[in-house]
């Protein structure tokens, strides 16, 4: 086998076991007296034919002397030397010793006839024992025993068990030496090798500076436990027979042990570090080891089970989570504190690349990651970690609060504030989106909810002051001033753009969206207004004017938004039909026009309808009537959804 130097352990735990020697004679062997086989400096058995002294040696007249025979050591031999190597030989000559003694006679003949036997037995029995239990309490000792000594006790322990089940099946007196369980003895040491190594740790701590002694402790005895267990699979697994899978009952003692260390701290209370360190050694690092792939082939987990149990864990769950739980809210008023002062001072929200941001959102979020990523690991389950963001709900209303109150009051730098705060809306909604895992489905949708309510809010307020400055212009759409003078619309869109100008702030993203809301506002502030029917289109000729200037409107307003960012071509759409219906005079094209309309929009009504056509003033009632119809029967005949509503939007009479 390998000494310690050619060892392929990475941590350093081969156990420093003497070379084997070759030229090893086969069969029967005559050994001299042995050594004690103790310490892993002393050499190994050497094994050495028998030479007779001049007082054993026998003359031979034939031409060719013959070689003597080799003879095993006896029980008493071994016992003397302390030869470890052979107590698998010990213990099958004891056997056959008990079976000349007892096999064969009656309790009372071998209890009267052989009482010097009976004692050298119990004696020889006695000396096995000690030896067995010496080599086995050295069996996690580096360089103590070897394997080939180890692998011969456990050979003997193995023959012992045999035999006790042999005087099972036989109703006789057992003698005192079989009034034991080997077994038992075997399962016994080992516990208490395991016990005695885990309560006083051999392996010297790494730096334990800011460990309390509760956690240095702990870690020993981790420590311990896992570089013990390599060592069971690497070496102590070849001298046990495969049956007996000695790995995980090794891992069952370690478990038990340590379980029972961990459980009795338990029992007192905790500081919270203390209580987060042991949970972290329940659900994270005691897994761990085991997961590392030399005892992962060999230890099955599952069979384990946690080293404390649910009614020990639970007390230290909720002292965890109450303190996560705490923090957390701790400091998201801490972050909406220092916003709303510094928006109460007049000061202006942070710039950074000519955009208004506020870090609310960043730090809210980064702490909830951090937090619930951190307690999944540390509870061993993510559902768990949903116990800290329960919460989130109220702490989200806290900054719709905080948020409402700035547009409330409408200061100087509110403004500022909305355009900042459009951007931490978002990045809430990308936390709650990406990482849903670390939420419950009804803390998501509510969450999300608040902030959709907040950016459409955020929407409402900034926009809001554009309208009214383009009110003048808007009174004069859809008018006859409208479809004759080309510049009534220019002005509106000067108007646009000077507006869209003073919207700017918000992060890149954010101002998308605010100027594609305010394209669609337009919009549908563009078609109210022609629906209104203030202009009469009283035949062909002014019917294609109309939809040459709602052309020419479509593709002004397309180019002026796009230009800001708005990405709500749809809208284009909606406009550059309505001119068609308005171009047509073939009642079967207006009907298909105003369907693929209907189709588009399912909220497009026989109001809207109606109001349409009665821009043309050309067009019969009955024919309207055939138009409306034909759009009714489409809509019942598709039952469809309105995935963006529009025209639900623009009341008609």
């Amino acid at each position: 086998m390998r000494t310690r130097s050619q060892s392929a352990d990475p941590v350093g735990l081969g156990v420093n076991f003497p070379p084997e020697k070759s030229g090893k004679p086969a069969g029967g062997r005559r050994f001299m007296k042995l050594p004690k086989f103790w310490g892993g400096n002393k050499a190994p058995t050497q094994a050495v034919v028998g030479i007779p002294d001049s007082t054993t040696a026998v003359e031979h007249h034939s031409p060719k002397e013959e070689e003597p025979k080799p003879v095993a050591l006896t029980p008493e031999e071994i016992f003397e030397a302390e030869d470890v190597q052979h107590l698998c030989e010990a213990s099958q000559q004891l056997i056959q010793r008990e079976e000349h003694l007892f096999g064969d006679t009656t309790e009372t003949d071998s209890l009267t006839h052989h009482a010097e036997e009976v004692d050298k037995l119990a004696l020889n029995y006695k000396n096995l024992r000690g030896l067995v239990l010496k080599s086995l309490s050295l069996s996690l000792s580096s360089g103590e025993v070897s394997v080939e000594a180890l692998t011969s006790a456990v050979k003997a322990i193995n023959q012992e068990i045999d035999q006790d089940q042999q005087w099972e099946k036989r109703n006789r007196l057992l003698p005192p030496w079989r009034q034991g369980d080997w077994k038992k003895l075997h399962d016994s040491t080992l516990r208490k090798l395991v016990e005695d190594r885990m309560d006083n740790p051999s392996t010297p701590p790494p730096d334990q500076v800011d460990k309390s002694s509760f956690q240095a402790d702990i870690n020993s005895m981790g420590r311990q436990l896992k570089e013990d267990l390599l060592l069971v699979v690497k070496v102590v697994k070849k001298c046990y027979p495969p049956e007996q899978d000695i790995c995980n009952f090794y891992a069952k003692l370690y478990h038990q042990t340590f379980s029972s260390r961990l459980r009795k701290i338990a029992d007192f209370g905790l500081e919270d570090k203390d209580c987060i360190f042991l949970l972290r050694w329940v659900n994270e690092y005691y897994p761990q080891i085991l997961q590392k792939p030399e005892l992962a082939s060999e230890i099955n987990p599952e069979v384990l089970g946690k080293l404390l149990s649910p009614e020990l864990l639970a007390p230290l769950e909720d002292q965890y989570l109450s303190k996560q739980q705490e923090e957390l809210k701790t400091f998201i008023s801490r972050v909406l504190e220092e916003a709303e002062q510094k928006w109460r001072r007049g000061d202006e929200p942070t710039r950074e690349d000519g955009c208004f941001v506020s870090h609310v959102a960043y730090d809210i979020s980064q702490l909830i990651n951090g937090v619930a990523s951190s307690a999944a690991t540390v509870l061993g389950d993510p559902h768990k970690a949903h116990i800290i963001t329960c919460q989130l709900k109220d702490l989200m209303q806290s900054f719709q609060s905080f948020h409402n109150n700035v547009m409330k009051q409408d200061k100087p730098n509110s403004r500022l504030f909305i355009k900042a705060n459009l951007g931490c809306i978002q990045q809430f909604m990308e936390v709650l989106n990406k990482k849903h895992h670390l939420f419950q489905k009804d803390v998501q949708k509510n969450c999300l909810q608040i902030l959709l309510v907040m950016k459409e809010s955020a929407h409402i307020y900034l926009l809001k002051p554009v309208h009214e400055s383009l009110r003048p212009q808007y009174s004069k759409l859809g008018t006859t001033d409208w479809l004759n003078k080309p510049v009534v619309f220019e002005q509106l869109l000067d108007s646009i753009e000077s507006e869209l100008q003073e919207l700017q702030g918000a992060a890149q993203s954010c101002h998308e969206e605010l100027t594609g809301q305010l394209h669609q506002e337009v919009t549908l502030e563009y078609v109210r207004r022609l629906l209104k029917g203030k202009v009469k289109l009283k035949d062909k000729e002014q019917q294609h004017k109309a939809y040459q200037r709602i052309k020419a409107n479509t593709e002004s307003l397309k180019e002026l938004f796009e230009k800001t960012g708005s990405k709500e071509d749809w809208l284009n759409d909606i406009l550059t039909t309505i001119a068609e219906v308005l171009k047509l005079q073939d009642l079967p094209a207006i009907q298909m026009e105003v369907v693929s309309l209907g189709a588009a929009f399912p909220d497009f009504s026989e109001k809207h309808v109606s109001a349409l056509l009665k821009l043309k003033t050309n067009i019969t009632k009955a024919n309207r009537k055939m138009v409306k119809e034909t759009l009714s029967d489409h809509l019942k005949e598709t039952s469809a959804v309105v995935s963006r509503p529009f025209f639900s939007k623009v009341q008609v009479k």
